[in-house]
């Protein structure tokens, strides 16, 4: 087995890769190294991962004559591809960042994942999928569920991700497994996230920007959950005649907002100056993943709790951003 693992200095993108080469595999690792957060905390990732069995390539997945000479140079077995435009909020100002690096360098990826008869192509979705469900706060989104009332244009090019590679399934019969993310945190986790800005801001003694009144909730799922759930997956291929599945990758216990405000002011021991601002557009209120496909498929679902992985989390960041 060789993995081509593109956004390779991504949280999850880095965390996947270390995984595999803990395991002995060969990870060939791509990504652009943008600036959409500080590059320095790409490179210290990069950094950890410089080791046997690691090969880096610094570019972009839309860029169909490099990638092409990646794949023939290199000819992976294995794609996981994490690449992409992070970021609900985000979307609202810079679209074309999404049409590119989820549309453009998705398309780009299934069409060289064809030619180079790939044998099981993984990739990020989202919860976003799922849509804006405050009124069903209480019930978990399963598979099943709908996903046609995207709340954002992020979630929107996720949809077209899952539809696009359901299509090239089918046509081509390359095994595909899309993974639905909850709200995925911990060590070496990316600085636009809230748990990771407020606990800055705390820290530098600034207010931090809570919308909605606080009354919001996420499935958070730590980063060693979701790693172990997408290492299990990769052995495990869809079989069915359209060799395509998708995966929620949840812990199932939603965490409301103020309870992660008060887990970071036990951790950082300090008092969090909150300003509150009305709900955001492309947000949503809630998620809340059931996770019962996965636990069949691999006999695995997240069992980290919200409070040791936001110590661990919170250990990590004092280390690394706090001591430098």
């Amino acid at each position: 087995m060789k993995v081509l693992v593109t956004g390779a200095a991504g949280f999850i993108g880095y965390s996947i890769s270390k995984r595999l080469l803990q395991e002995g595999v060969e990870v060939v690792g791509v990504d652009n190294l943008n600036d959409y957060y500080d590059v320095r905390l790409k490179e210290a990732r990069l950094h950890q991962l410089d080791q046997q069995g690691f090969t880096f390539y610094k570019e972009s997945v839309e860029n169909r004559y490099a990638m092409d000479t990646i794949f023939h140079k290199e000819r992976p077995t294995h794609v996981i591809h994490f690449a992409g435009q992070a970021g609900v909020r985000y979307s609202l100002e810079n679209p074309e960042a999404y049409i590119n690096g989820n549309l453009v360098g998705f398309y780009q990826m299934m069409e060289l994942s064809k030619e180079y008869s790939i044998q099981h192509f993984l990739f990020a979705s989202s919860s976003s999928v799922y849509g804006d469900r405050q009124h069903q706060k209480d019930k978990p989104f399963n598979e099943e569920d709908r996903t046609d009332t995207p709340a954002s244009l992020y979630a929107a090019t996720k949809k077209s991700n899952e539809m696009m590679s359901y299509s090239y399934s089918q046509l081509f019969s390359i095994p595909v497994t899309g993974l639905r993310f909850f709200t995925v945190y911990g060590p070496w986790g990316r600085p636009d996230m809230a748990y990771y800005s407020f606990a800055q801001k705390m820290v530098q003694g600034e207010s931090i920007t809570v919308f909605h009144n606080g009354e919001m909730s996420r499935d958070y799922t730590y980063i060693d959950d979701a790693i172990e759930s997408v290492w299990r997956l990769l052995h495990n291929p869809s079989e069915e005649r359209v060799p395509y599945q998708v995966y929620n990758i949840g812990s199932s216990s939603p965490v409301r907002l103020t309870s992660l405000i008060e887990e970071l002011e036990r951790g950082l021991n300090k008092k969090a100056h909150i300003h509150y601002a009305p709900f955001q557009k492309g947000d949503v209120t809630h998620t809340f993943a059931d996770v019962e496909k996965l636990l069949e498929r691999v006999n695995y679902k997240p069992t980290t709790s919200f409070r040791q992985g936001m110590k661990d989390f919170i250990g990590w960041f004092t280390e690394y951003t706090v001591k430098g």
